[in-house]
C-alpha cells in the first residue's frame, strides 16, 4: 500500500497534537464519539435541504465496540460518511476541519438552528494516537457506493485504499499501544472502562451510543426444584444504549419532578441525601446556556481542606469539557454543585479549556445573582431550612466577606446570621437593626469560643442592661468578618445610613454619658499612684490601667485599643506567619464601685506593694479566663490564689 505524507510538517505537528495539546489520554473516546455525532448531524442537516437524502432519524446512532483479544476499540456511526478525497483532505491535513467549514457554510438559512457541530478544529481525531499505535478509518459517503480505508501509525504519513462498507457512515478502529510499566492501554478495551468513559464525557450526546453488553440472568428452575434450590445463572449479550442523550438541565423546570432532580443530583454528584435547593436556569441572548445547580444539604467532609476543589461541570453541546470549572462560582459559593452547558463557548484547540474567559465571567455573574436570590428566598420563606443551610455553609459566606476585604458585602451581608443575646435566636443584621429602633447607634457584637461563655461576659450584660442587643459570635472567622463589613446599611433612599459594627470589647462603644466619663476621669486622677503600680505589675501585658465606665458587677475587664482584639490576637498568634502578626493593645479596666477596688486601695495606702502586684495579677488572669483565654502563667496564678487563701 503506497504511503502518503501528511500535508503539513507532520512529524512535529502530529507529535504536538498527540503529546501536548491533550493532557488526559482517556478523552480520545470523547473526541471520536463527538466526531461521530458531528457526522450524523451533517447527514441530518443534508436530509433537510436535499430531498435525495432520505433518512429515519430514529435509526441514527453511534456504536462503540471492543475486542480485548485483538486489543482494538471501534467507534462507528451511520452519518454522512466521507469519499476518498474527503478522507485525504480531512485526515491527511492535520488541523483541517470540515466541521468548521460545514458550520461556516450553513451559518444562515432556515435550517441553521439545526446546525450544532461539536468539532471545529480538526484535531480531535488525532487524540486516538495517544492510546493507539495504529488507527484505521473505513468510510462510505452518502453520495457514493464506494468505501475507502484510511490508515496510519501516526508518525510520518498514511495510506488510502479501497474497502467495503454496506451503508454510508464511518468506522474508526484504534489498535491499542503495547502496555508499559506506566501505562495500561489494554484497560481501555474493556466493557466497564468504555461504558464509564461514555457516561462521564459523552452521556448527553444527542444520538444513542450503543454497546453490546454482557449481562446475566437466572436460568429457569427445573420442574422438580425443591425449597433448597439455588438458581443458576447464565450470561448473554444484548445491545444497549449507554448514554442518556437528553440532559435533564435542558428540560423545562415544569417538565421535571423534584424527585428526578434529586435522583440526578445524588447519582451524578455522589451524595446520599437530596439537595437543599435546586436552581434551574435557561438563558438566551448574546450568550445562550443552560444551568442546573444544587445547594447540598450538608458540607462535604473535605470542604475546608486544601484539597477541596470548587466548580461546576462545564459542557459544550452536551459534551463534558471540564468536570469542575472554578471560574463559574466565587469562593464564597464554593459549595454549589451543578452543570452549565453552552454551545456558544469559544473553546481552545483541545476542548479542555476556553479561549475567552470573558464568556465564563458573564455566565458566572448571572449564576451568582441566581444563587443569591435563591438563598435570600430560602431565608425569607423557609427560615428553618435556611438556618440548617447556614449551619453547614455560613462559615464559607463569612470567610468570603473577609477574603474579599468587604467587597462582597452587597452580596453576602444580608445572608449572614448571628445569635442574638436578647432574642436568644439567630437573626440577620437587618432584623437586628429593625429591633433596635428608628436610630440605631451601632450593631454590637462579642467574639469568643462559645455562646454560653459570651452570654455571661460582664461587658455583654452591661450592654444588654443599657437596652442594646449583642450578637454573640462564636466562630473564629466572625470577628474578621465583622471587621470586613465595618458598617451595615439601615433605612431606604435618602434616609439610608451606615450603622457601624462595634466589638463590645473595643475602646469606645458610645454608651457612656458625660457624667460617667467625668466620674471615671476623677477616680483615675484620685488613684493615680495605684494605677501606676498596677500598670507596673502588668508591664508588657497591658498598655494602661483605667477606671471602667462599662462595668456594673464584675471587678475588672480587658478591653483593647485599635482594631486587634484579644481573641483576634490569640488566633493570629497561631496562624502561619505569626511572627509578623500584630499585637493587641490591651487595657485593664477596673470597676471603681466594686469591693475589690477598695481592697486594692487599702493595700496601696498601707504600702503593701507585693499584695497590690498579686491582686493585680489575679484580676488580670481572671479577666483573661472570662475572655476564654488561659492565664499567661497558670502556675503563678495558682500560687497567687494560694497565697491569698492563706
Amino acid at each position: 500500500m503506497p504511503m502518503k505524507k501528511f500535508k503539513t510538517e507532520s512529524k512535529k505537528l502530529l507529535d504536538l497534537m498527540i503529546n501536548s495539546i491533550y493532557t488526559n489520554r482517556e478523552i480520545f473516546l470523547r473526541e471520536l464519539v463527538s466526531n461521530a455525532s458531528d457526522a450524523i448531524d451533517k447527514l441530518y442537516f443534508r436530509s433537510l435541504v436535499d430531498e435525495k437524502v432520505d433518512i429515519n432519524r430514529a435509526d441514527l446512532a453511534i456504536t462503540v465496540g471492543y475486542d480485548d483479544d485483538e486489543r482494538v476499540i471501534t467507534v462507528s456511526d451511520n452519518g454522512l460518511g466521507m469519499t476518498k478525497d474527503e478522507l485525504d483532505k480531512n485526515l491527511g491535513t492535520i488541523a483541517y476541519s470540515d466541521s468548521f467549514e460545514f458550520k461556516a457554510e450553513n451559518a444562515e438559512g432556515d435550517a441553521a438552528a439545526d446546525v450544532d457541530i461539536i468539532g471545529q478544529f480538526g484535531v480531535g481525531f488525532y487524540s486516538a494516537f495517544m492510546v493507539g499505535k495504529r488507527v484505521k478509518v473505513v468510510s462510505r459517503s452518502v453520495d457514493s457506493d464506494e468505501a475507502w480505508a484510511w490508515e496510519s501509525d501516526g508518525v510520518d504519513g498514511y495510506a488510502i485504499k479501497e474497502a467495503h462498507r454496506a451503508e454510508h457512515g464511518t468506522d474508526v478502529y484504534v489498535y491499542l499501544k503495547d502496555d508499559t510499566d506506566d501505562e495500561d492501554y489494554s484497560g481501555f478495551a474493556t466493557e466497564h472502562r468504555l461504558t464509564d468513559l461514555i457516561k462521564r464525557y459523552s452521556n448527553y450526546v444527542r444520538y444513542p451510543i450503543q454497546m453490546e453488553l454482557t449481562l446475566s440472568r437466572a436460568k429457569e428452575a427445573p420442574a422438580d426444584a425443591g425449597d433448597d434450590y439455588r438458581p443458576e445463572y447464565e450470561t448473554y449479550t444484548e445491545v444497549q444504549t449507554i448514554n442518556s442523550m437528553v440532559p435533564i438541565w435542558k428540560r423545562s423546570r415544569s417538565e421535571v419532578s423534584q424527585e428526578e432532580y434529586d435522583e440526578f443530583y445524588k447519582t451524578d454528584f455522589r451524595d446520599f441525601e437530596a439537595p437543599a435547593r435546586t436552581i434551574s436556569l435557561h438563558a438566551e441572548g448574546q450568550l445562550t446556556y443552560d444551568a442546573l445547580m444544587f445547594v447540598p444539604a450538608h458540607a462535604p467532609y473535605d470542604m475546608y481542606s486544601k484539597d477541596y476543589k470548587k466548580g461546576l461541570a462545564l459542557y459544550s453541546s452536551g459534551v463534558l469539557i471540564m468536570e469542575k470549572c472554578e471560574e463559574l462560582v466565587p469562593d464564597y459559593f464554593n459549595f454549589m454543585r451543578g452543570v452549565v452547558d453552552s454551545a456558544d463557548l469559544t473553546l481552545n484547540i483541545s476542548r479542555e479549556t476556553l479561549q475567552h474567559n470573558g464568556q465564563l465571567h458573564a455566565i458566572a455573574r448571572r449564576l451568582e445573582k441566581k444563587v443569591k436570590a435563591e438563598l435570600a428566598s430560602m431565608r425569607d420563606d423557609d427560615r428553618e431550612a435556611y438556618e440548617r443551610f447556614f449551619k453547614e455553609f455560613g462559615r464559607t459566606l463569612k470567610y468570603g466577606l473577609y477574603t474579599t476585604y468587604g467587597m462582597a458585602k452587597d452580596t453576602l451581608g444580608d445572608l449572614l446570621l448571628f445569635y442574638s443575646a436578647k432574642e436568644q435566636k439567630m437573626v440577620t443584621l437587618d432584623e437586628y437593626l429593625a429591633a433596635a429602633g428608628d436610630e440605631p447607634e451601632a450593631i454590637f457584637f462579642a467574639a469568643g469560643d462559645s455562646i454560653e461563655r459570651l452570654a455571661g461576659m460582664p461587658i455583654v450584660t452591661t450592654v444588654l442592661g443599657k437596652g442594646h442587643d449583642v450578637l454573640l459570635c462564636d466562630d473564629n472567622v466572625d470577628e474578621f468578618c465583622m471587621m470586613a463589613l465595618g458598617a451595615y446599611p439601615f433605612g431606604e433612599g435618602d434616609d439610608r445610613t451606615m450603622v457601624p459594627l462595634k466589638n463590645v470589647a473595643g475602646e469606645d462603644l458610645g454608651l457612656t454619658t458625660e457624667e460617667e466619663k467625668e466620674q471615671a476621669e476623677k477616680a483615675t486622677e484620685d488613684n493615680a499612684a495605684l494605677f501606676e503600680a498596677m500598670a507596673g505589675a502588668l508591664a508588657g501585658k497591658v498598655e494602661k490601667v483605667v477606671v471602667s465606665t462599662r462595668l456594673t458587677d464584675a471587678p475588672a475587664v480587658l478591653t483593647t485599643e485599635g482594631a486587634v482584639s484579644l481573641k483576634m490576637a490569640e488566633m493570629l498568634k497561631h496562624a502561619p506567619g505569626s511572627e509578623e502578626a500584630p499585637d493587641a493593645h490591651v487595657v485593664l479596666e477596673v470597676n471603681a464601685g466594686h469591693p475589690v477596688f477598695e481592697t486594692l486601695r487599702a493595700a496601696q495606702g498601707a504600702g503593701e506593694a507585693e499584695k497590690v502586684a498579686d491582686y493585680t495579677g489575679i484580676l488580670y488572669d481572671q479577666a483573661l479566663m472570662v475572655e476564654g483565654l488561659l492565664p499567661d502563667d497558670p502556675v503563678a496564678f495558682a500560687q497567687r490564689i494560694s497565697k491569698l487563701m492563706v
